[in-house]
């Protein structure tokens, strides 16, 4: 990514654009740089101008200690302001907890739409969570990258034979480059429970997305937080999973993007 704008804190953030429409600015999860979201940028570049970028900590994207979440909704601002200084927002798991708060912050936002956003439901968990970020935190003061991979992919439900395999792949580096960022997106979904009144205070028109062919927490969480929101509505995927096919949701942006336009 060549381009880059400058967040508040002076944060260089690394960009692409594709397309010349209407901006939308697509915000990655965990272990995700702005070239994990490429593939959608380029599906919805017909119609719109996808902005595609790495997170703060990630890929060509600075990062400036300390971290707060509140610098990444900073980040989101200073895309938008690029972009003209309005756009669609489009988060996927935890990156679409960002893409809530900023839309509920009142940036320019027109309207926003998550993909899965892990947000806890039961009411329970806190203790397993309390657990989680005791030990992530642990593992990346100690420098332990690889171990701190590994205790997310196994939080998230990836069998131990497959980050076996994962972690003798050539992809196993770059997911190390952009371990200590695991602590932001923890830090992204706060307690843990969907944030209630802070999706009340989303005013603009707000698409939650799950796949039908994942964990049904999923998609009850994902239910919670269109029903949450005063403009929301949910839309399920068939046969979809977290890794969601981009020529599948680009087509269900793009006309939710297109009805509220």
């Amino acid at each position: 990514m060549d381009d880059k704008t400058l967040s508040r804190d002076g944060t260089p953030i690394a960009y692409e654009r594709f397309g010349d429409g209407p901006a939308v600015v697509l915000v990655g999860g965990a272990l995700c740089t702005g070239a994990t979201l490429a593939p959608l940028a380029r599906a919805l570049s017909d119609r719109f101008g996808a902005v595609s970028y790495d997170r703060r900590g990630r890929g060509a994207s600075g990062d400036t200690a300390p971290f707060a979440v509140a610098r990444e909704i900073e980040d989101i601002a200073a895309l938008i302001e690029i972009a003209g200084g309005g756009a669609w927002l489009y988060g996927i798991s935890s990156g679409g907890a960002l893409a809530l708060r900023a839309a509920a912050e009142g940036l320019p936002v027109r309207g926003v739409a998550v993909y899965e956003t892990p947000f806890a439901v039961d009411g329970g968990g806190g203790a397993e969570r309390a657990a989680y970020t005791e030990r992530l935190t642990e593992l990346l003061s100690l420098g332990r990258r690889g171990d701190a991979v590994e205790l997310f992919l196994t939080r998230v439900g990836t069998p131990a034979e497959t980050i076996a395999g994962m972690r003798l792949s050539h992809a196993w580096p770059a997911l190390e480059a952009v371990a200590p960022t695991l602590a932001y997106d923890n830090a992204a979904l706060g307690d843990g429970p969907v944030p209630l009144d802070s999706l009340a205070a989303v005013r603009v028109p707000l698409l939650s997305v799950a796949g039908d062919a994942g964990p049904g927490w999923m998609r009850e969480a994902a239910r919670v937080v269109a029903d949450a929101a005063p403009r929301g509505s949910y839309r399920s995927l068939a046969g979809q999973t977290h890794m969601v096919d981009p020529l599948v949701l680009a087509p269900v942006l793009a006309e939710f993007f297109a009805a509220h336009s």
